[in-house]
């Protein structure tokens, strides 16, 4: 910058410009639940980041950097907070709007892979959140929950909620959606399995086989609802399982 004309007390500004508005930034997308992942930017663009910004926020970025809030939640629990801008960290009801925002964020794109599942978690934290605003619950009390509460929605395989033949995530979200019925969801996972072809989905043949199997069965069960049809197989469109 010094070939540029700049002196050392204005290269220092704008250093410190760039190193304000880069950690606001961060405050912002961590609240929002919009961060965004280091790993887009090209090698140099993260080199300019590092160097301006500072070695300390430069460690905090690189923890975010395979990791989402919740997911370091979830792998690390209380120690996760560490990482936080000290904005956020330091002021409780900051912290708590930062991860209640991140995990909404995971619900909702989680949501049509188990749509009774999230609404559930939704629930849970809606309810916690009232619970924290009406102080009745203490701040550590509070993490402890809302940790607990992220476990659950990144992984609901880990719950004791299911029966242990209900032993994949697409089985789970049958049983979730369509009453909590073993053997129907059990029937209808091998149903589908077993009809499939590669690239159903896009294959409208292949698609309506996969639609008329998940009739046949609800169909045995006593369920001869269209809409119920369309429900499920919506669903099952969006089991990576299948």
């Amino acid at each position: 910058m010094k070939e540029a004309g700049y002196t050392e007390k204005e290269i220092e500004e704008i250093k410190a410009d760039i190193k304000h508005f880069e950690n606001v930034r961060i405050e912002i997308q961590l609240a929002s639940g919009d961060y965004i992942d280091l790993k887009q930017y090209e090698p140099a663009m993260r080199h300019l980041i590092d160097s301006y910004i500072g070695a300390e926020e430069s460690r905090m970025l690189a923890n975010f950097d395979d990791m989402s809030l919740v997911e370091l939640l979830v792998e690390k629990g209380k120690e996760a907070i560490k990482d936080i801008p000290d904005s956020i960290k330091n002021n409780p009801d900051a912290m708590a709007e930062a991860i209640e925002n991140n995990l909404r964020k995971v619900i909702i794109e989680e949501s049509p892979t188990n749509p009774m599942y999230y609404e559930k978690m939704s629930v849970l934290l809606d309810e916690l959140i009232k619970r924290r605003k009406e102080a009745t619950l203490e701040y550590e009390k509070y993490l402890e929950e809302i940790i607990a509460l992220s476990g659950k929605v990144k992984k609901p395989d880990t719950t004791s909620d299911y029966p242990s033949t209900i032993n994949t995530a697409a089985k789970r979200a049958l049983f979730d959606n369509l009453g909590r019925n073993e053997p129907l969801a059990n029937e209808l996972d091998l149903k589908i399995l077993t009809t499939k072809k590669d690239g159903w989905r896009d294959n409208i043949q292949k698609s309506k086989a996969v639609r008329n199997a998940i009739k046949d069965v609800l169909k045995d069960h006593q369920i001869e609802d269209d809409n119920e049809v369309h429900r499920i197989f919506d669903l099952v469109k969006n089991q990576r399982e299948y």
